[in-house]
């Protein structure tokens, strides 16, 4: 297949558009220098309603949204709706805990979630973990925002890495050079061309392939001549649990992910976490549709393209696109994958830039690090941590780019218990938290390294999806390994608290106090709410974003 040169143009333009875009955002909305973490990193905190809900869902809605879920979608059927519960069920949870942890954060000036660990627990290590895990589960969810590049790049007909690596090098230096400020302005554009690309799909595609009855029949006929129970159009009665429990999973571990909180902390306001966390559900219904593509690949009779001489379920959506859109409007479409991949990648990078910085190489390696070095060394572990992310994607065999991100989930699902239980009191002893920490993530890492793969052949880290069968059970029925790590995790956490505190031992040094958790935007000790040109002046009535 030759190159479409329409498509390849479009995608040209767009890229040079966020690129330019990315770059003149080191002078948008800034006070003062980038030289400080603050700025650089969380982008002055001054972001309000509308960029936040930009930032946010360029930040959660990823080139996982385009491209993982309809690829797991057309290989397994029903299975790959989990992630349409788990974005609607998440926002209600995070609506309790994002509001302290801004305002605990505004008021004590942390950066990262490790950070406030540190304070609140008065325990270094436990503060590393947390740091360890956020930056390991980030790498792979870097990762999979390249394979979304990678697949669009393939369905235009480019052969070879060279593009992959010019989109990484670009990335890399705007990130660099105008830290959050740069994926917050670009998404923007991001948003924009994925509202317009899945509306025409969602309304032109099915009409080429006519209609939804005829969708979901042939769809239904490709799973009823699979050779495994556990695909189609519905689920089987021993997927159920895996199921429910792998939607909770997901939802508990997305705002423990570093680049959520970095958005939440960017925000100028508890009111506009608040605003941002009623509205973000609407972004659930676009991925719902999105979701069906999919179907709509299984119907318009898509094979998928070959990585490393195997089929890849990732370029499914693409040629779909190719094969279904005129090609200027495919461009169109693949600019947006495109973009949708560089959003996020750029946030992750800062997050996890973020805590090495001031979790690792401030805490152990220079305490007396200023605010200045804190920047530089947080821009250059910035351009490590992609290097590493690309490094990951050439050297592994990538078959359903979703198991990426969903094992990085089972891993950082195990902070939970440090920094939510955290926000909420003291009772839990560090000690404990840590070693609860320690039992959920060998657990979780154990239970995925026994689950196979059998459509691929993989022995280990096969799928997300562990069995009871691994106990001697003579059942089909799987559970999501998150889940029952952070049952062990919790469990470890309350029977040795009680233990510690019976014995006496030191609980540490809480930094915080009780009213940091309840402060808004202009009380003592918390930056003003400064006005912002696209929401209006302060305490105006901006309207939430739906």
């Amino acid at each position: 297949m030759g190159i479409n040169q329409v498509e390849l143009w479009v995608l040209i333009f767009f890229f040079v558009l966020v690129s330019g875009m990315g770059f003149l955002a080191a002078r948008w909305k800034r006070t003062e220098s980038l030289n400080s973490l603050d700025e650089w990193g969380l982008g002055g905190r001054s972001f309000g309603p509308w960029v936040t809900w930009f930032l946010l869902g360029g930040d959660l809605y990823t080139a996982y949204t385009f491209i993982a879920v309809p690829a797991l979608i057309y290989g397994v059927g029903a299975t790959g709706f989990f992630a349409v519960p788990y974005t609607i069920i998440v926002y209600p949870m995070v609506f309790l805990v994002a509001p302290r942890l801004w305002s605990v954060s505004h008021r004590n000036g942390y950066v990262t979630p490790a950070d406030f660990v540190r304070g609140r627990s008065g325990s270094g290590g436990l503060a590393l973990a947390i740091a360890i895990t956020g930056i390991v589960a980030t790498m792979p969810y870097i990762a999979l925002q390249l394979v979304g590049i990678e697949a669009v790049i393939g369905a235009i007909g480019i052969k070879g890495k060279l593009p992959l690596y010019v989109a990484f090098a670009v990335l890399a230096v705007y990130t660099y050079s105008s830290g959050l400020r740069a994926p917050a302005l670009i998404a923007f554009v991001k948003d924009t061309l994925i509202y317009i690309v899945v509306i025409a799909a969602i309304i032109y595609i099915p009409h080429k392939l006519g209609g939804w009855g005829n969708i979901f029949a042939k769809s239904d006929a490709k799973f009823a001549a699979t050779k495994t129970t556990s695909d189609g159009l519905t689920l089987a009665s021993a997927q159920t649990l895996g199921y429910s429990t792998l939607a909770l999973g997901s939802a508990m571990a997305l705002f423990l992910y570093p680049h959520s909180v970095t958005a939440v902390l960017a925000s100028r306001s508890r009111d506009t976490i608040k605003r941002n966390m009623a509205a973000l559900p609407a972004y659930s219904f676009v991925l719902g549709l999105i979701a069906l593509l999919g179907f709509m690949a299984i119907a318009a009779g898509i094979k998928p393209g070959n990585l490393d001489n195997k089929p890849n379920p990732n370029t499914v959506v693409p040629l779909l696109f190719d094969q279904q859109f005129p090609s200027w409007f495919a461009g169109v479409a693949f600019a947006a994958i495109a973009i949708g991949a560089l959003v996020p990648a750029a946030i992750m990078s800062i997050a996890a830039a973020n805590l090495f910085t001031r979790n690792i190489y401030k805490e152990y390696l220079r305490p007396q690090a200023s605010t200045r070095e804190e920047a530089q060394v947080s821009k250059i572990a910035s351009l490590f941590v992609k290097v590493g992310a690309l490094a990951a994607i050439l050297g592994l065999n990538v078959q359903y780019a979703l198991d990426l991100q969903l094992i990085g989930g089972v891993l950082i699902l195990q902070v939970l218990p440090a920094v939510v239980f955290l926000l909420y009191g003291r009772w839990f002893h560090r000690w404990a938290l840590l070693a609860g920490w320690a039992v959920g993530m060998a657990s979780g890492a154990w239970m995925l390294y026994v689950t196979p793969n059998p459509s691929t052949g993989k022995k280990h880290f096969g799928a997300t999806q562990w069995a009871f069968s691994h106990l001697g059970f003579d059942t089909k029925t799987t559970i999501y390994p998150g889940v029952v790590a952070l049952v062990l995790n919790v469990a470890v956490a309350v029977l040795l608290t009680v233990l510690f505190r019976a014995a006496s031992l030191p609980a540490g040094v809480d930094s915080t106090n009780e009213a940091d958790y309840h402060l808004e935007a202009g009380d003592p000790g918390v930056a003003e709410d400064l006005p912002d040109p696209l929401d209006g002046p302060p305490g105006s009535a901006a309207p939430v974003p739906t």
